[in-house]
């Protein structure tokens, strides 16, 4: 820090120093790391996102030892780890129960950064890094759930690759390019297994490295939302912040700990979540020729899968007048080039949404929900960035969506009727109004005053 006198390592230490950046790569992203000095019980879930993708990565190792990517073997080389390699059965179950609850984290990252306004100046990039994560690790889980080669991971992939089918002039193409034939077959789940395996962990810890490099250029954000870096003592050091070693280790020791304890409950004494981890069907092995009663995604992807099913012929005419409706409000409220251009833009699409299949739409809405969120930053005026000092209905509309992504999950993993097609079709329309009018209400209501330096409270 400035003005603190630079102590030189010596020995084996001072020999790698010489050659390699490690006492002062340590220095600056943990020993001399400051973060602010009120985290609470949310920011135990970045480094708990660190520690299952650690697992996953270790487990799928061992894994990929005894897994054969190939139509005649897979199942039954699963199947031989899970009875006959020692301590398979484990090394599985941490693996695929490791899948779920990396989007349990994940999405209680993802809501934290939510709630205190993670995603906004200066903190952008790491936001969009984060949102690239999360695609990333959708794409690993999706090409790894067909890797098993049972009923529903055969099916889900079946109905999941065929979507591309919908895409105007190159969708029936570009199905058969992913797919590498014109059904799920081995040349599919040899491309599969190489994606899964080796192509997107690159990319994912590449997104990983970039996200923690670009929140340790920018500093962490705070339940207060109050910038640390603004107020400094004469060494330079923020006077709201603490070390992040050996504060802050500690502090995710008992994450840590925590986490662990749930994670093996899960692991001996539920595996399968009674269906939600580990569908029942697929202990079965892939039958082309037998189609299971219903088909329906693991659970960390029904939320949008929800609003793809919920996108029928009907939908489209209420998408219609909402994209009339905010092509109005745009002229209306806005001038410049923004007043011809957006309003025009949206009436293009109330047009399209008309002249194209609605499958397509499904997609695009599915699609687009994750998409949405990389505009995230773009889209929130509020005067200020944490909940804790927005109006008390900004809390109850964050509530509001919260409940509704949820219920949107659950009615994923079920069979379509038509009162849940309802449900889904207003929670399509809960989602994507929260996002799309997020410029108009977020600066709606009287704001609290932001205090000048952190709130803390011992914990």
């Amino acid at each position: 820090m400035a003005g603190e006198k630079t102590v030189e390592t010596t020995g084996l230490l001072g020999w790698i120093d010489s050659r390699f950046p490690l006492t002062s790569t340590l220095k600056a992203h943990v020993t001399e790391y400051y973060a602010p000095k009120n985290f609470n019980f949310w920011y135990f879930f970045g480094s708990l996102a660190t520690l299952v993708l650690v697992l996953q990565i270790v487990t799928g190792i061992f894994l990929v030892m005894h897994y054969k990517p190939d139509a005649m073997q897979a199942f039954q080389s699963v199947e031989y780890i899970m009875r006959e390699v020692p301590g398979g059965w484990f090394i599985r179950y941490m693996h695929s129960t490791g899948a779920s609850m990396f989007f349990v984290v994940v999405y209680l990252h993802m809501t934290r950064a939510l709630i205190y306004g993670s995603y906004r100046k200066p903190r952008e990039l790491v936001w969009i890094f984060g949102v690239g994560i999360f695609l990333c690790l959708m794409g690993e889980a999706f090409f790894g759930y067909l890797l098993p080669w049972g009923q529903m991971s055969f099916w889900g992939a079946q109905v999941i690759v065929n979507l591309f089918s919908a895409i105007p002039f190159i969708g029936p193409e570009l199905s058969i390019w992913i797919r590498g034939d014109y059904v799920v077959s081995d040349a599919t789940l040899n491309r599969f297994f190489a994606f899964h395996v080796i192509a997107i962990p690159l990319v994912l810890i590449g997104l990983v490295a970039a996200h923690l490099v670009a929140l340790h250029e920018v500093g962490s954000n705070n339940p207060d939302g109050i910038e640390i870096k603004s107020k400094k003592d004469k060494y330079g050091r923020p006077l709201d912040g603490i070390p992040f070693h050996p504060f802050y280790t500690v502090h995710d020791i008992l994450g840590v700990a925590g986490f662990l304890i749930i994670f093996m409950a899960i692991i001996f004494f539920a595996p399968e979540m009674g269906g939600y981890f580990l569908e029942f069907n697929n202990f079965i092995p892939a039958n082309p020729l037998v189609t299971p009663l219903h088909i329906a995604p693991v659970w960390y992807f029904t939320p949008f899968y929800s609003m793809l099913r919920a996108t029928t012929d009907d939908f489209t005419w209420v998408l219609c007048g909402a994209a009339v409706l905010a092509a109005i409000v745009m002229f209306l409220r806005h001038k410049g080039l923004v007043k011809l251009i957006v309003p025009v833009i949206l009436l293009v699409v109330a047009v399209l949404l008309r002249g194209i299949d609605a499958k397509f739409w499904g997609v695009v809405a599915m699609g687009g929900a994750v998409v949405l969120l990389f505009f995230l930053p773009w889209l929130d005026y509020s005067p200020v960035k944490s909940i804790r000092y927005r109006p008390g209905w900004h809390k109850a509309l964050y509530g509001i969506f919260f409940v509704n992504f949820i219920v949107l999950g659950y009615l994923g993993t079920q069979a379509p009727t038509d009162i849940f097609n309802l449900i889904s079709q207003i929670g399509t329309l809960i989602y994507l109004g929260f996002f799309f009018l997020m410029p108009v209400w977020s600066r709606l209501g009287t704001f609290k005053a932001v205090p000048d330096r952190v709130t803390f409270h011992a914990h």
